[in-house]
């Protein structure tokens, strides 16, 4: 009977026993649960709050962006509206341009003109100097050198050895220059004396250079006496110093003793002209 008793007792702690065990390993099991929740939430969370940094980092870019984007814009904006003034001033300027060079091209026209006119003129005093002389002669050459009329005449049909007589068969020639200097009151005409290298002295004339000068004012003077204003006519000398060939033999020096009328407009009056003209030109 005792023993009967003891082994309820017995039965009865273990029973007892095995009811709270079951309690616990299921508070333990739902503490897990919930501790293992509890840490895919933080991780979770923390990859939100990472993902939220991201977000708000690409926002304050974007928003940068944006900024400059505009300011972009407003530069664009004010950049096309100067490009559309500055494209009408560019055609503006450019029509004035065009203004300007029409006009130059009429002035630099005119310029053209007046050279041709007086290159005209030259050829026709040529023309009328062959026609008027009318000798054959190969010590008398006309010709034109850069738009001015040359008539060289040898000094055996002007003058004497050594002398600055003017001989009379010369006169019938300057009659004939004389007269194509008067028919061109506009026109200067320069007598222009040269000798050969022989050293000369005699009387008043110390050298050639007397001698050149002296021949050619020997020739104005009878110009003069057959019509010729004196105010178309220049006195001038050039010894031996522009000679046609080399003074080594006597041929030489026949061809370098000579007297150039040189015939030409008014170099003062043509050149005003000109200067005038490229004043107009360049806006001064």
């Amino acid at each position: 009977m005792k023993k009967i008793f003891a082994l309820g007792i017995l039965s009865a702690t273990i029973l007892t026993s095995c009811g709270p065990n079951k309690e616990l390993l299921a508070a333990q099991e739902e503490l897990k649960e919930t501790k293992d929740l509890l840490n895919s939430t933080t991780v979770k969370l923390n990859s939100c709050l990472s993902d939220k940094a991201v977000a708000e980092a690409s926002l304050v870019a974007l928003k940068e962006q944006l900024k400059d984007l505009r300011k972009t814009n407003d530069a664009l904006f004010s950049s096309t509206k100067e490009m559309t003034v500055l494209t009408t001033k560019g055609a503006e300027n450019l029509e004035k341009t065009l203004e300007s060079l029409k006009e130059r091209d009429l002035k630099i026209s005119r310029l053209q003109d007046a050279v041709n006119k007086k290159d005209s003129v030259t050829l026709a005093i040529v023309s009328s100097l062959k026609k008027s002389v009318g000798i054959d002669d190969p010590d008398i050459e006309i010709n034109v050198e850069k738009g001015v009329v040359f008539i060289s005449i040898s000094d055996k049909l002007l003058f004497k050895s050594g002398s600055y007589i003017v001989t009379d068969r010369a006169k019938s020639v300057l009659e004939k220059v004389a007269m194509v200097i008067n028919d061109k009151p506009d026109f200067e005409a320069m007598i222009e004396g040269h000798t050969d290298s022989k050293s000369y002295a005699n009387g008043v004339l110390v050298d050639n250079w007397d001698l050149s000068v002296k021949r050619s004012t020997s020739i104005i003077r009878e110009l003069q006496k057959m019509g010729v204003n004196p105010a178309q006519l220049i006195a001038a000398g050039r010894s031996s110093y522009v000679p046609l060939a080399d003074n080594d033999t006597a041929e030489n020096r026949a061809k370098n003793r000579r007297t150039r009328v040189v015939v030409m407009p008014k170099i003062d009056q043509f050149y005003d002209m000109i200067e005038k003209e490229m004043k107009q030109l360049t806006g001064e």
